[in-house]
């Protein structure tokens, strides 16, 4: 299990990531959202140890990283797949991994085997493709046969068959036990795959639970009703009677209706009492892909000038009836303490301040002490500060 209490990481005047408190539990496939600059390859790093926080801590099975005795064994991670002597084969660069661990040479055959790279093995890597570097990047994180994993963006560069086989994967390694946490862009592949989210925005907490909830709490399922084009009348008169039996209509921009407080046998009750033809009566799911649109879009920081947020924003109340307002989302975490504003840093507009924080929880012996970012790491590009 990855257990990360009150993480935090500045690069000078920028906080990358602030107080996350979260656990990663095993037997099932945890997802990793955000967007770009959110935090989440920060937070990867300093679980596997290659950033200190500046305070709070990140234990591996009860450990810090680098207290874990021979920890290939038990943490396999993919955060860069480039990161290859682009001189050596797939075997040879696996075969350097393993014998650093004291893995059996006959691993490595294995585990290219597991990845699909046997027959181009020993080929040099620097020849590789971007979906067989991401190959081998999983290869290396499969070597020793470790109880958690960490993939960033690990179907990057795939085909199909690639993403498929990669999604199996998560869900077997998910099965037999292990702590699979996962970070990706593509919410469509994290709903077939992923079983939990955490989802982080501007380096805080915005959402820690199942994919099913995380939909239901920022989603509003409604039916769409479109009448016979070209008879506004039919829809002006479906539209009274829906208002009348207790419903809500808001108009779409393609002509159809979006209807909320009836359910579908009800709306074709209506309109067939109010005499009027449907072309189309059918029900609305939001996907993943919606409600993360619908979190996290004031949590961006790269828009184009010519995004006006369009089906992320509902559209603009008809008929004097609006959309009931979406749930609220629980905010775990953000209430432990306010948002700290550095000089030359924006105000953070999740951070909800609160009358009196509750006591820090202890820190174990074996956590580092909180100590200010080093010097160099002020230098570094912005984008680092991930």
């Amino acid at each position: 299990m990855i257990e990360a209490v009150g993480l935090t990481k500045r690069y000078g005047a920028k906080t990358a990531v602030h107080n996350l408190t979260f656990q990663v539990r095993p037997g099932a496939v945890t997802g990793f959202l955000g967007p770009n600059g959110s935090g989440k390859s920060t937070t990867m790093r300093m679980i596997l140890g290659l950033d200190r926080p500046t305070s709070g801590y990140v234990t591996v099975g009860g450990r810090p990283f680098h207290q874990l005795p021979n920890a290939p064994r038990q943490v396999g991670a993919l955060l860069d797949a480039k990161a290859v002597h682009g001189g050596r084969s797939a075997r040879l660069h696996l075969l350097s991994l393993a014998q650093l661990s004291g893995i059996p040479a006959s691993r490595v055959d294995e585990v290219l085997g597991v990845v699909g790279l046997q027959d181009v093995a020993r080929k040099r890597s620097k020849g590789f493709s971007l979906g067989m570097g991401q190959r081998l990047g999983i290869a290396a994180a499969l070597l020793g046969d470790p109880q958690v994993l960490l993939f960033d963006e690990p179907v990057n560069g795939l085909d199909p068959e690639g993403i498929l086989w990669v999604r199996n994967l998560m869900k077997r390694l998910a099965a037999e036990g292990r702590t699979v946490f996962v970070s990706s862009h593509l919410m469509s592949e994290m709903a077939l795959t992923a079983d939990h989210l955490i989802v982080i925005g501007r380096g805080q907490l915005m959402a820690d639970m199942s994919v099913k909830d995380f939909i239901s709490a920022n989603s509003a399922d409604f039916a769409r009703v479109r009448t016979p084009d070209g008879e506004p009348e039919q829809r002006e008169k479906l539209t009274a009677a829906l208002v009348e039996a207790g419903g809500r209509v808001l108009p779409e921009q393609d002509g159809g209706m979006r209807v909320t407080g009836l359910p579908l046998p009800r709306i074709s009750d209506v309109a067939h009492g109010a005499d009027v033809r449907l072309w189309e009566l059918s029900p609305h799911q939001a996907s993943l892909e919606e409600a993360y649109m619908r979190m996290t879009q004031g949590a961006v920081d790269y828009r184009s000038t010519d995004d006006q947020r369009a089906g992320f924003q509902p559209p603009a109340p008809a008929f004097g009836h609006q959309m009931p307002a979406m749930p609220q989302m629980p905010q775990q975490g953000w209430q432990e303490t306010a948002y700290p504003v550095l000089e030359g840093e924006r105000p953070n507009p999740y951070a909800q301040p609160v009358a009196a924080a509750p006591a820090a929880p202890p820190v174990p012996p074996s956590a580092p002490a909180s100590v200010p970012a080093p010097a160099d790491l002020t230098k570094r590009d912005s984008e680092d500060a991930r």
